[in-house]
């Protein structure tokens, strides 16, 4: 068995964070954790921190920080995690947030961030292409050539471009991002733990080179700066 890592995975939105986050998983057999997972556990299992998330979610509001980090803290103490290792993606998403997160795992430390490196222009261009089935949220790609009305393979349910997948509604969101979680690229540069990783590619591709940078770091080789 290879041994378990402590990663963060940083990376604009449609950077492929989910795909290769998966793939270390498996590779690592450590969890993938989303800020998403967490939320939709804590809801399910209806703990406190949950039914907090729950009502404020409901209401439209953002969760706060000491909602978020009180979720993270507690999935990270199951023994899946506490034992084995995790891949945080999606948390933290701001400085405060990694402050207290260093508390939360100040036995055993992060051993690495790592920063996937999408330009904006192409995840722009691959978020406004992205569609989804209205019933089953199977994830389809446009080319400009399906039949219309497009029908889910899957469930035969209508696939439609989400408000969310506009590029006047991305473009708001890569904006917030550029604000609030690339002060946390430096923050974790600073400290010596950030990698930053070519995400142009196929996934294959990149999962290789995130592995070999990983493993490069494991065995000492330090980050570059």
């Amino acid at each position: 068995m290879i041994p378990g890592v402590r990663l963060v995975v940083l990376g604009r939105q449609g950077a492929g964070k989910g795909t290769q986050c998966v793939r270390l998983s498996r590779h690592y057999i450590v969890p993938h954790i989303s800020t998403g997972d967490m939320l939709r556990a804590a809801v399910k299992e209806r703990t406190a921190l949950g039914q907090q998330a729950d009502s404020i979610m409901t209401a439209g509001g953002l969760v706060p920080d000491e909602v978020m980090i009180g979720i993270v803290a507690d999935r990270l103490s199951h023994p899946d995690a506490s034992t084995r290792g995790f891949l945080l993606d999606g948390f933290p998403r701001t400085v405060a947030q990694a402050e207290s997160m260093e508390q939360i795992v100040v036995e055993r430390p992060i051993d690495l961030v790592v920063d996937l490196d999408v330009p904006r222009e192409l995840v722009l261009q691959r978020l406004s292409a992205r569609r989804v089935c209205r019933d089953c949220g199977t994830i389809y790609t446009a080319s400009g050539r399906e039949r219309q009305p497009w029908i889910c393979d899957v469930c035969s349910g209508d696939v439609i471009q989400r408000d969310d997948d506009t590029e006047e509604a991305i473009n708001r969101r890569l904006d917030g991002y550029e604000t609030q979680t690339r002060p946390l690229v430096d923050y974790y540069c600073e400290r010596g733990l950030l990698v930053r990783v070519d995400g142009v590619g196929t996934p294959d591709e990149v999962l290789l080179r995130l592995v070999t940078e990983i493993e490069t770091h494991r065995r000492g080789g330090g980050v570059p700066g």
